[in-house]
């Protein structure tokens, strides 16, 4: 799932969301690979306690090498908040639940560039999810190369480290209080990822109305409600 709406609105509305051929949303479904899989079973089984806290990080260069047009990048509905920022952001809602408010900081200025960018290139946010669990966000395309973690979700009794969510495999680590870090039983992945109920349209237009408050919050730095429905997508089984 990569949003990127040729023309962004400037705040999420009834109009938020993509147009698949057959009129609805549509939504990637590499958060439904075995990594995201395999953590939403530790966390539906209780592994890690109450969910409190997580965190996700693109710490990444540019796309000036990766893509032949990448002046469509600095685009509106483009930056890492739309490019890659959906995988992570679908992740989180499929691990923690909805999102009910955000808030964001606006960008640092940008020195020594080469086209306009009118996307912004770095979004730092707090997500707060229905649960009560807090997601600090941090999308960052400016970078050379970061080694932070891609996400991480903190409860009271243990952690999860997840892979990159812009692929659909790798391994999930746990952490028990105490104890040390080891790798999860991989869930692994059936046939038919797109079915009803596991990758639904409602899904994408949460994460894309996600998204968009972020902007309007860093704009205004205020705390911004999400609106439209927020409902947790079911689990995925074998």
């Amino acid at each position: 799932m990569t949003a990127t709406p040729p023309d962004a609105p400037s705040g999420p509305g009834p109009g938020s969301g993509f147009a698949a051929p057959g009129g609805g949303p549509v939504v990637g479904d590499t958060m439904l690979g075995t990594g995201v899989r395999t953590a939403r079973r530790a966390v539906d089984d209780g592994l890690i306690g109450v969910p409190v806290a997580a965190c996700a990080f693109i710490t990444a260069p540019g796309p000036e090498r990766p893509y032949p047009a990448s002046e469509l990048y600095g685009r509106p509905g483009g930056g890492p908040l739309f490019d890659t920022g959906p995988h992570h952001i679908s992740a989180l809602v499929h691990l923690l639940g909805p999102v009910s408010r955000v808030t964001a900081t606006p960008p640092p200025p940008r020195a020594g560039e080469r086209f306009e960018a009118e996307a912004d290139t770095q979004v730092t946010g707090l997500l707060e999810h229905e649960g009560g669990a807090l997601t600090t966000l941090v999308m960052n395309s400016g970078d050379r190369e970061g080694r932070l973690p891609r996400i991480e979700v903190h409860g009271t009794e243990g952690s999860l480290s997840l892979p990159d969510p812009d692929g659909s495999d790798g391994p999930v680590e746990f952490h028990r209080a105490g104890g040390t870090w080891e790798p999860l039983p991989v869930s692994r992945a059936s046939g038919g990822c797109r079915s009803a109920g596991r990758a639904p349209g409602e899904l994408a237009r949460h994460v894309l109305d996600v998204m968009l408050t972020l902007l309007d919050a860093a704009r205004d730095g205020v705390w911004l409600p999400v609106r439209g429905d927020r409902t947790r997508p079911e689990a995925v089984r074998p």
